[in-house]
């Protein structure tokens, strides 16, 4: 079976976070741009692959239709033990580019697309295709977006609570926010605070230990730049919380230097934007291994957040998948990946990554 073509649709879906707002540098975003990745096949069979691409939509689309797409047009289709060293090739190939960004980008948009691909010849779900599922439902946390004051964080938190979610994450940067939110939520519910690297590390540990109190499961990406990984380990040693860190890294080498700093309690591989499900299987195996609890990165719609779901059942180790709290105007997959009234969402277990995106909604909100 050969792959015939690869090719990227942009896909942008407006949402309604309310309060909260989304911003990278200037811009205020309005809508969940997606970059899916199909591959055809001269067998008719076709795989989805989704490229991070948040504010770089047209970039990432780019980078698939040049820099992809002829890697692999007119190329055997990998069996999944093979998906790997395919891969490794394609990085090889494109490592003049940098292997970090929009390269990796539409790389983990390939590789998730691969995977799905094999796992729909064989008939069975991705998470059987790998090995064996322990978990059926992965309880997910509400991800909530940036809102600034303190009232309006602890309503939100009450609001998400009701909807059914059992864990919250901040986009916070202020105690006063993540007191006002445990006080929403009660003692004992998990609580995270993402950061987004804003911070020296003098002003981390401060904020570390201020926060302490108020018992954040985890706080995330504290410090500027997110490779300072050395760092990140003091902060984490001196300031009393525990770490996360992760969504920025590409490749498990990023990954090793980061763990083998003592940089992070979690380690949270975004699937869009690592490498692809070929490695994040490699940074899980690098975890396990060094003791380093898994926190995955997936606040995106597309067959990433599927391809998430499929991983996270492999391992029964209790942690949540990361679900933007927000309206969606659409969804490629129907009502399937609603979290339920118990704040869980179930795994599909269709072939591949579990469902096929609905064309009618990849149609009317396409960008051409």
């Amino acid at each position: 079976m050969l792959i015939t073509n690869v090719k990227a649709h942009h896909v942008s879906i407006p949402y309604d976070a309310g309060v909260a707002s989304f911003r990278q540098g200037a811009s205020a975003i309005a809508a969940l741009d997606i970059v899916l990745v199909e591959v055809s096949t001269d067998a008719g069979v076709t795989g989805w692959g989704d490229a991070f691409g948040y504010v770089c939509p047209r970039s990432a689309a780019t980078a698939i239709d040049e820099m992809i797409a002829p890697q692999a047009r007119g190329l055997e289709v990998p069996d999944a033990e093979a998906i790997p060293a395919f891969m490794d090739r394609i990085q090889r190939n494109l490592h003049l580019f940098g292997r970090y960004g929009i390269t990796m980008f539409a790389i983990s948009g390939l590789d998730i697309a691969l995977w799905d691909l094999a796992a729909r010849v064989k008939g069975v779900p991705l998470h059987r295709l790998i090995g064996t599922s322990r978990r059926a439902r992965i309880p997910a946390y509400a991800s909530l977006l940036r809102i600034g004051t303190p009232e309006l964080v602890a309503r939100e938190c009450e609001t998400a609570m009701r909807g059914g979610y059992k864990a919250i994450k901040l986009h916070e940067t202020t105690a006063p926010t993540v007191f006002a939110a445990r006080e929403a939520m009660g003692a004992g519910v998990p609580l995270m605070v993402d950061m987004n690297c804003p911070m020296d590390g003098a002003e981390a540990t401060a904020f570390a230990r201020a926060c302490r109190p108020a018992a954040p499961m985890f706080l995330e990406e504290p410090v500027w730049p997110p490779e300072d990984f050395a760092t990140l380990a003091q902060v984490r040693s001196e300031g009393g919380i525990d770490l996360a860190a992760g969504e920025n890294a590409c490749t498990v080498h990023q990954f090793r230097q980061m763990m083998s700093a003592g940089a992070v309690s979690y380690a949270q591989p975004s699937v869009t934007k690592v490498g692809g499900v070929s490695e994040y299987l490699k940074v899980a195996a690098l975890a396990d291994q060094m003791g380093v609890r898994l926190a995955p990165h997936s606040p995106y719609f597309g067959p990433g957040f599927l391809a998430t779901l499929q991983l996270m059942s492999l391992r029964d180790d209790g942690t949540f998948v990361e679900v933007f709290y927000m309206n969606r105007a659409a969804c490629l997959w129907g009502d399937h990946i609603n979290v339920d009234a118990d704040g869980a969402i179930p795994v599909p277990q269709g072939p591949g990554l579990g469902y096929e995106p609905d064309k009618a909604i990849i149609e009317h909100y396409r960008v051409s």
